[in-house]
């Protein structure tokens, strides 16, 4: 009998596309979340159930975690944000969030990023 085994990083991507919907495509189609899929456009709430779920599945604590590298707006002054030219140096500071980096976290027990 052939047993399917997932991989942690299996699990990882299994559990992010439960929580969170994939993304719209040029055609309105959803596609699902792939494991260099930016996580940066995701919903508030979505992202936060997610990150829950993932903390209490895989037991990596993202307590220090620097958010900003992901979500530099976060922390941005209102003056900053209102002025093109300001946004787009920003924008340039902004690190990718991808599952990927999630799944190879969970299979070393640790946050390995920032």
């Amino acid at each position: 009998m052939d047993l399917f085994l997932m991989t942690i990083q299996d699990e990882v991507l299994a559990m992010f596309r439960n929580e969170i919907p994939g993304y719209l495509d040029e055609n309105w189609k959803e596609t699902p979340l792939e494991f260099d899929s930016d996580l940066f456009e995701t919903p508030g709430d979505d992202f936060e159930d997610a990150l829950e779920k993932y903390q209490e599945i895989f037991k990596v604590d993202l307590t220090f975690v620097n958010w900003s590298h992901y979500f530099p707006w976060e922390n941005t002054p209102l003056f900053t944000r209102l002025f093109k030219a300001k946004r787009k140096e920003v924008e340039k500071t902004r690190k990718p969030l991808t599952v990927r980096m999630f799944a190879e976290s969970a299979a070393a027990g640790r946050w390995l990023y920032d």
